[in-house]
């Protein structure tokens, strides 16, 4: 498997690889997957500082990870929130923690200080992946999403990135790690 950055090419396929988690399950709580244009806007939107990376064999897209702002506010930007997703027939290989261990070491390398990720629960699968790269649970919001009928509760998760010592310098552009 290549780690790359996502390219507006691959939009169609993260698109198929998100639609399931969305319309499906309450792993995601949007309720209407988005479509190629929408996931292509996505990662152009966030392409100059937060790095969004695809797993590929060949043409195909076996799961992507990316990074965003975790809040607005000017004092926060030194933590992002990270996300992953495997397409159904490729889960269980080890790509979810290959992307995400590239992922988390680009975020060190650029400055950020803190990465968190939030859990729909129950996902074990996703817990396990999390705690597998270093992440630790923070809280539980109880019921804070309805979605398929029921209330959903959401964990979140913390993995430091970088020292906290000191004033941290602005976060760098994302860059590829050399093999």
């Amino acid at each position: 498997m290549l780690i790359r950055f996502a390219q507006p090419g691959d939009a169609e396929q993260i698109a198929a690889i998100y639609a399931p988690f969305v319309r499906d399950t309450a792993v995601s709580f949007e309720t209407d997957p988005p479509d190629a244009d929408e996931m292509r806007r996505r990662i152009a939107e966030l392409d100059g500082r937060y790095p969004w990376l695809v797993g590929v064999d060949g043409d195909t897209v076996l799961g992507y990870v990316y990074a965003s702002p975790h809040r607005a506010r000017p004092a926060y930007r030194f933590a992002v929130d990270v996300s992953a997703y495997v397409a159904e027939h490729a889960r269980g290989r080890g790509i979810g923690k290959r992307l995400y261990t590239d992922l988390l070491e680009i975020l060190t390398r650029q400055g950020f200080a803190t990465a968190y990720a939030g859990i729909a629960l129950p996902n074990d699968a996703s817990i396990a992946l999390h705690r597998s790269v270093g992440f630790t649970l923070q809280t539980v919001y109880e019921r804070i999403g309805y979605k398929h009928g029921q209330w959903h509760d959401t964990s979140w998760w913390r993995r430091p990135l970088r020292a906290y010592d000191g004033a941290p310098g602005e976060p760098l552009p994302p860059m590829l790690l050399e093999d």
